[in-house]
């Protein structure tokens, strides 16, 4: 491993990132509109990306860099009585469509995070979510699989190495959670 070739990759990928200016901030917008409107951020994600989805729901309910009021904000992963019961009785593909449906309502955004943008439990997620009146947003890798035709609006990570991909979702992530402090507190 050479840490200046990894470091070249990383900021490359990053790099690539300012040609999608546009779709980050329509991103960032519509995380800020729904909760203007007094609605919630719900996340999911498979693997890593869970992992990702929590920390970030995380810093919304807690605090990112300021103290300040709670924001209304949930990961669909953290409930895994819910994830094996669903798994269970209709299959690991319903999980996320399953929750959405009991705690989603129309105006929320739901935020996906996918290395691949094809995992079909997203998929599902995300047509329910149509269904539902709520909003969706995606961080895809790859070239976003089928995920990208499927979302309101979607960041596509350039790249299709799977650490990479998750290193600059967290980035990106970090960034929504920053901006929505700054603007929705007028900090």
């Amino acid at each position: 491993m050479n840490l200046s070739d990894r470091l070249n990759e990383l900021e490359g990928v990053i790099e690539s990132l300012k040609s999608d200016e546009k779709n980050l901030q329509i991103f960032f917008d519509t995380a800020l509109d729904t909760l203007k409107n007094n609605k919630k951020i719900i996340f999911c994600g498979n693997g890593g990306s869970a992992a990702e989805a929590q920390h970030l729901s995380a810093e919304l309910v807690g605090r990112f860099k300021y103290d300040r009021k709670s924001l209304p904000a949930i990961t669909l992963t953290v409930d895994t009585s819910a994830i094996t019961a669903i798994a269970n009785d209709y299959g690991f593909d319903k999980v996320f469509e399953r929750q959405l449906e009991g705690i989603g309502a129309k105006g929320d955004l739901l935020i996906l995070l996918s290395t691949s943008g094809s995992s079909e439990n997203l998929v599902l997620a995300a047509k329910k979510a149509k269904e539902l009146g709520i909003k969706t947003a995606a961080l895809l890798g790859n070239e976003g699989g089928f995920l990208k035709d499927l979302v309101d609006c979607k960041i596509i990570v350039n790249s299709k190495k799977t650490d990479r991909i998750q290193e600059v979702h967290l980035f990106l992530g970090h960034l929504l959670c920053e901006f929505l402090e700054k603007k929705f507190f007028n900090l």
